[in-house]
């Protein structure tokens, strides 16, 4: 009897060993690179036996690196972490993510999370106007942007480049009182709309641009450092993005890859995601320092299925009104 028990306390303790991931687990992200070096160690350091490595760079450039490896059927990372739910749902209808449905996501919101568990919202990205303190106008409306005050001295990334912008174009010209009149309108503005929200800031705080369309973390975080910035929550409400997490039906260690989802879904996760600036998708976490009460953020009507059917209808307007 005794060496009956003997033997099932040692399986017991190789089943144990055998369920804790280990591995490589390679991450595809949009984060920026001193964020996911943050996430990256956090999740080491909760699981010590996973190393880590990653490939950092826009959405749309990570998917055209994606879709080049799937075109060559040798997709590399075993988790994404990037900008928007369109370009998940795009993965979606091309069976390309690895459902998860038992991740433990009782906490959140609904309509977050996919339903089946292909994808996983970690925080809310929200995009709004961003000026500079020297501005003679503090915008408090997407309209304010149309005033003589703001001509030639607005700024927005390109929804060719940033993810986050194609949602907020989604989003703006979905709305019914803006709309693409509204982008036509940024047109007429002589709007500068190129590349990403890095871009957009160093415009806007260096003083070559007054406005600009902007996430809230980039912008906060930097005037709380003491940048001649502010931001503001339009009167319309925010577009925003939720940094969605995924697994592929590729990846070489899906365990270590469903690991990384818990861990960005668990409060720990979640904290980590604020002390880095940003609001937190969980809400039993507290927003971050120079964030308004998240009852008074409103967050604008938007449907990434919608919004993945008319991409390219969008997109190329875009290019006909602002260049590629």
């Amino acid at each position: 009897m005794r060496l009956l028990i003997i033997a099932a306390a040692a399986t017991l303790v190789a089943g144990s060993a055998a369920a804790e991931p280990s591995g490589k687990l390679m991450l595809y992200t949009s984060q920026p690179n001193a964020d996911a070096q943050a996430t990256i160690d956090a999740f080491e350091a909760a699981y010590p036996n996973v190393e880590v490595a990653f490939f950092r760079d826009g959405t749309t450039k990570v998917m055209a690196k994606l879709e080049s490896e799937f075109a060559a059927d040798s997709p590399q990372p075993d988790v994404l972490l990037i900008a928007d739910t369109v370009t998940m749902e795009g993965l979606v209808a091309e069976d390309r993510l690895l459902a998860y449905p038992e991740a433990d996501t009782a906490a959140y919101e609904a309509g977050l999370m996919d339903p089946e568990g292909h994808y996983f919202s970690t925080k809310l990205i929200t995009t709004g106007i961003v000026y500079n303190t020297e501005a003679g106008m503090a915008p408090t409306s997407y309209k304010d942007l149309l005033k003589p005050e703001a001509k030639d001295k607005i700024a927005i990334p390109s929804p060719l480049t940033s993810g986050a912008a194609t949602i907020t174009m989604a989003t703006l010209t979905g709305d019914p009182n803006l709309g693409w009149d509204f982008y036509e309108g940024l047109a007429d503005q002589g709007t500068l709309a190129q590349g990403g929200n890095g871009g957009v800031y160093k415009a806007v705080a260096g003083g070559e641009k007054l406005y600009g369309f902007l996430v809230d973390y980039l912008a906060i975080r930097s005037r709380e450092e003491g940048a001649p910035v502010d931001f503001v929550f339009p009167v319309e409400g925010v577009s925003y993005v939720t940094e969605p997490v995924a697994i592929l039906k590729t990846a070489a260690n899906p365990e270590a890859a469903k690991a990384f989802v818990d861990f960005l879904l668990s409060e720990d996760g979640q904290a980590l995601a604020a002390r880095q600036g940003y609001l937190p998708a969980h809400p039993d976490v507290a927003a971050p320092d120079g964030f308004p009460p998240r009852s008074e953020i409103k967050l604008m009507q938007f449907d990434p299925k919608k919004a993945l059917a008319d991409d390219q209808e969008m997109k190329l307007q875009f290019t006909e009104l602002f260049g590629g």
